[in-house]
This record gives C-alpha cells, sequence and structure tokens, in this order.
C-alpha cells in the first residue's frame, strides 16, 4: 500500500489539461466496458485492479487466502488482476509476509491462482518487485517497524548506505556486480511467471522501493555507472527491464509503474518522469506506464483528493506517446468512465475501493448501463442492485 500523505504541495503537481464535463449517459456506450488489448492480449474491459500488498503468505507461497482474494476480484469482473507485489528475491520482500517467485514451490502455488483467474474471464499479471532500502519490516497492522535479523528479518540493500529514514535499517550500498544480480533475479522470476501463466509482468518502480530509489535523485547519490545524470540513474531500471524482456515473450505485454513526482523540492516530478516514460517508450519492449507518486522520501507533501494522481498519466500518455493507468481514489464509475472517456488514460486501476466491494465491476457496469456477465451463481444477485 503507499504511503500516508501528508500536507499539500502544489508546486509539485503537474499541470492538468481541462477536462472536459461531459460523461456518456448511462446506456451510451460507456468506454469503461471495451475490450482493450496489449500485444496478444486482450481485457474485457479497461478496469485494472492494481497490486495491493496482503502481507498474509508463509516462506513467499501464496495460498488460500491469495486464491480467494484474487479470485474475488475475477469474478467480480475486473479486467487485469494484478498479484501483489512479489520479491524476485527473499531480501527483495517488503516484509517477510509477502510473496515470492523465486522458488518451485512458489511457481506452483501461484498457478493454482492464476488457473482460477483466467477461468473467470479476467487477465491474470503478477507485479515483481524489489523492496530495496524499505525491506525487512513488520506488517503494517503490527505497526510496520523495522524486523532485525534476530525477529526474522535480513539486511537490505540500496543505491547508497543512506536510510529510508530514522526508523528504518541503514542499507549495504549495491556494489555494479549486486546490481546485476538482482536484474538476473528478475530475470528468473519473469521465467516463473511465464510458467506459472501470467499474461502480464508490471516492474514496480516506484514507491520508495528499489528501482524507484535508484531513479529519484533524493536517494541516488552514486557517481558511477549507475548514478549520477538522469540517464545513469535510469540504469538500474534499464538493466531490469533488459533482463525480464529476456524470459518473457514478446507477444506478452509488460508494464511499467512509476512514483510520478517525489512531492519533494528536488525530487522527481512530472517532467522528469515524462523523460523516463520517452526513454522507455523508445524500448520498443513496454506498453504501458503505471502511473503513482510518491512513497520515495519520507519528507514528501501532497495532498490526496479523488484522482489526484490522474494528471500524471495524462501527461505521460500525451507527451510520452505510451499508453497509462491511472490511480488514485478512484472509487465513482462516472469519474471512471469519464477518465477512459475523454482520453486521459488507457486504463483505471483500483485499488482500496475494492477491497470493500470486489465485484465494483459488476456494480459499475450496471451505473453506467453496460453489459458484463455476472457469474452464473451470482445472477440472482443483480436484482439487489
Amino acid at each position: 500500500m503507499s504511503d500516508k500523505p501528508a500536507a499539500a504541495t502544489p508546486a509539485s503537481a503537474p499541470a492538468s489539461t481541462p477536462v472536459p464535463s461531459a460523461i456518456p449517459a448511462p446506456g451510451r456506450d460507456p468506454q469503461l466496458f471495451k475490450p482493450i488489448s496489449f500485444r496478444s492480449v486482450t481485457a474485457r474491459n479497461r478496469i485494472m485492479i492494481a497490486p495491493m500488498c496482503q502481507y498474509s503468505v508463509p516462506d513467499g507461497l501464496v495460498g488460500d487466502w491469495h486464491l480467494a482474494h484474487l479470485g474475488g476480484f475475477a469474478k467480480g469482473g475486473a479486467g487485469i488482476v494484478f498479484a501483489e507485489a512479489t520479491g524476485v528475491l527473499p531480501e527483495g520482500r517488503i516484509t517477510p509476509w509477502c510473496p515470492g517467485l523465486w522458488s518451485d514451490a512458489q511457481e506452483a502455488a501461484f498457478a493454482r491462482v492464476v488457473d482460477f483467474v483466467a477461468g473467470q474471464g479476467a487477465v491474470p499479471a503478477i507485479q515483481l518487485a524489489h523492496a530495496g532500502r524499505k525491506a525487512s519490516t513488520d506488517a503494517p497492522w503490527r505497526g510496520g517497524g523495522l524486523l532485525t535479523p534476530d525477529q526474522g528479518g535480513w539486511q537490505p540493500v540500496g543505491p547508497t548506505d543512506a536510510a529510508f529514514s530514522p526508523a528504518h535499517a541503514v542499507p549495504t550500498a549495491l556494489t555494479e556486480d549486486g546490481i546485476r544480480r538482482i536484474a538476473d533475479a528478475f530475470a528468473a522470476s519473469a521465467a516463473r511467471a511465464r510458467r506459472a501463466g501470467f499474461r502480464i509482468i508490471e516492474v514496480h518502480g516506484a514507491h520508495g522501493y528499489l528501482l524507484h530509489s535508484f531513479l529519484s535523485p533524493l536517494s541516488n547519490t552514486r557517481d558511477d555507472a549507475f548514478g549520477g545524470d538522469a540517464d545513469r540513474r535510469m540504469a538500474a531500471l534499464m538493466l531490469v527491464l533488459d533482463a525480464v524482456r529476456s524470459e518473457w515473450p514478446a507477444e506478452l505485454p509488460l508494464f511499467l509503474r512509476l512514483s510520478c513526482s517525489d512531492w519533494v523540492e528536488g525530487g522527481l516530478d512530472i517532467a522528469a518522469s515524462v523523460e523516463i516514460a520517452k526513454r522507455v517508450k523508445a524500448r520498443g519492449d513496454v506498453d504501458l506506464i503505471d502511473c503513482s507518486s510518491g512513497g520515495g522520501d519520507p519528507r514528501q507533501k501532497l495532498r490526496a483528493y479523488p484522482g489526484y494522481q490522474v494528471p500524471f498519466a495524462e501527461a505521460i500518455r500525451r507527451d510520452a506517446g505510451i499508453a497509462t493507468a491511472a490511480v488514485g481514489l478512484i472509487t465513482q464509475p462516472e469519474h471512471a468512465e469519464e477518465i477512459i472517456a475523454n482520453g486521459r488514460a488507457d486504463l483505471v486501476a483500483l485499488a482500496r475501493v475494492t477491497l470493500g466491494d470486489p465485484h465494483w465491476p459488476l456494480r459499475a457496469a450496471k451505473a453506467l448501463g453496460a453489459e458484463l456477465p455476472w457469474p452464473d451463481q451470482y445472477s440472482r444477485g443483480i436484482l439487489q442492485l
């Protein structure tokens, strides 16, 4: 889950193009429920369930909780269903209770969940991640504090030995060989994701985790091939994307999540993020930027309100010419439809609202006058809406 917002810093926000007020009336072919294709994969609608940490697995092995959790979103009508941030290495997890994809057992456990999600008509997707210097913490409902090795934690790593905050561990600064070993781990996890049946991979480059910490000048103060100017700060990300694509088939889509603003003076802003997106677009092998923000510096100051991150998706789509997903307190069907119908993003990524209502897409379809079949077993429930 993203870090809790603080007060506003309007200067960090992107300039937003005025948004037309017209939203198609119910029964007039809502764009939110049009299919969309990325490479060989077609989603039945533009609703993406964003990766949401559950902190609920032993030894990185997903089980019944994730079958019910992710399966619920699939039978609830979403087009794409993402498994949460999944560690490519044991030390790449946020907590000891986060899933992983570095072993045969983890691959087999995910395959069971993937089969059910796909069987309900949704596209199964996974976010591959390394938590970097924000790793080795407790579950948030137990305070989220640092776990030392004798408490079941481990030694985190980062671009430098600067800790994320006084409450976090001092990380070990990665050598160039260490960075390359992590890229190899992303490749190995991508191969496992392929064998498990996932149809989309998203590389996590946001929220202060490892790849974001390399991208941001606030956290990357190296002066070598992986730090310094903007190009060198992108080097770790580009290395990981190369590694993932080495094992991820050309016919399957690859997404990238970015924190499009650090919400701190001197950090990443939308102009810098557009330049990153342009570089990513030029590669030709990344299909969508999932536009989030924050999480990289505890000094961040932002004001969260419905759609507060949509301007990031809008700017990157327009200025970098790459598909985007919009996320951030999007809770109403009419708001989601406005974003898609007005060309501000290609997908709407929903998170916390679907924890309270996994059948949000089915309810939204009825509200907007779209046809989205309910599971036969639940068809009687339509009359109760």
